[in-house]
């Protein structure tokens, strides 16, 4: 089956929730997509989200490392891709869709949530980006995985996600494991980065993480509240939209600050020539779209607290693909934090799975009580 057919199988309005965990819930198809499709699915847009990751953070490394210095043109290249998959996924789906009744927000209201959601993201990329220019890609992966606790905390208070003690236990492994690298006097650092620099890297990363699952949280709401539809092209659509926005401010932020005077003399001078550097630019653009569209995939088919928690995975692909291709520094510290991480994303995953398992018996229980009363 491929790909495409996959993304044409997902579910419609009239199809029964398959998990009510307080974040934007998928729905399974039962009488379209069997059990195996489903995890096939989500195996996809998993692996899209950790190859995507993982490659655009390794290429935004060698973009710095190589000579580029511009922290406008990293942001950009965040969202710049859009349109490659977004856009004709989203033609391929809304046909499917046509049928069915909605009536959406006004022109001013969705106006106002892409703009707001759009310009938070391109603040969100350039924190990114000066987090991974200061950092190592391996220490940046590490930090970044505190965005599962920002998410469970967000969750609670704008989205009702209730505290078990699964996600408590997720949320203080990850603030450790964060703290070590903090406190970690033997962290690894770029080439002429001082320890002051380090600092604002480091607290880049981390406002980065908070803002991000901020911005999930307030997506969630915007679908609940405003949007009120979650089908494939709604979520796709916030998708584009936001995209659009952030790549617009980002060029803003690229002529207002001047650093696009600078990009020639970055592609003359870069270590590995002309060609490389526009090729850089490009494939990063490319893996961070491929990303998004896992992103948007998970959110859609499982929740926007499944899809954050599977792009921490890349904590356990990161920091070795760093010390393979950077030679990046792993040590002893590095090691607690990346083991304290795997433990948090790890009880996250067990919450969900018992989420999931709690929604089935639940569901199985509704189909036989209105077998009975047939």
């Amino acid at each position: 089956m491929k790909i495409f057919d996959l993304f044409l199988l997902l579910p419609t309005d009239n199809e029964e929730p398959m998990i009510k965990d307080g974040t934007i819930t998928g729905q399974l198809p039962l009488t379209k997509l069997k059990r195996w499709q489903w995890w096939l699915l989500v195996a996809i847009n998993t692996f899209f989200l950790i190859v995507g990751q993982s490659a655009a953070v390794l290429l935004g490394r060698f973009y710095y490392d190589q000579g580029g210095n511009s922290k406008w043109m990293a942001t950009l290249v965040q969202t710049a891709a859009f349109p490659i998959l977004c856009i004709p996924l989203f033609f391929i789906h809304s046909s499917q869709e046509a049928s069915t009744s909605w009536t959406p927000p006004s022109i001013k209201v969705l106006v106002l949530v892409y703009f707001v959601l759009g310009v938070m993201i391109a603040g969100d990329n350039m924190l990114y980006s000066v987090g991974l220019l200061y950092l190592s890609a391996s220490t940046y992966s590490l930090i970044c995985a505190t965005q599962l606790a920002f998410n469970a905390v967000f969750s609670y208070f704008i989205n009702s996600q209730k505290f078990t003690a699964l996600i408590l236990n997720s949320v203080v492994v990850l603030s450790l494991s964060a703290a070590l690298i903090a406190v970690n006097d033997d962290s690894e650092r770029p080439s002429g980065v001082s320890m002051g620099k380090y600092v604002i890297g480091f607290l880049s990363s981390l406002g980065a993480s908070a803002l991000y699952s901020l911005l999930l949280s307030l997506m969630q709401l915007s679908f609940q509240k405003v949007l009120k539809k979650e089908t494939f092209s709604v979520v796709l659509e916030m998708q584009i939209y936001t995209s659009l926005v952030a790549t617009c401010a980002s060029l803003v932020g690229l002529f207002a600050s001047g650093e696009w005077k600078t990009l020639h003399g970055e592609m003359e001078g870069f270590g590995k020539g002309r060609v490389a550097y526009v090729m850089t630019l490009v494939w990063t653009a490319v893996a961070w779209q491929i990303c998004s569209v896992g992103v948007v995939g998970l959110i859609f088919v499982v929740s926007s607290l499944f899809s954050n928690v599977i792009s921490t995975v890349s904590l356990a692909v990161t920091p070795i693909a760093a010390f393979i291709v950077f030679h990046d520094k792993i040590n002893g510290v590095k090691i607690i934090a990346m083991l304290l991480a795997i433990w948090g994303f790890s009880s996250y995953i067990y919450q969900n799975y018992l989420d999931e398992r709690k929604a089935r018996r639940t569901q199985n229980h509704i189909t036989g009580s209105r077998d009975d009363s047939c």
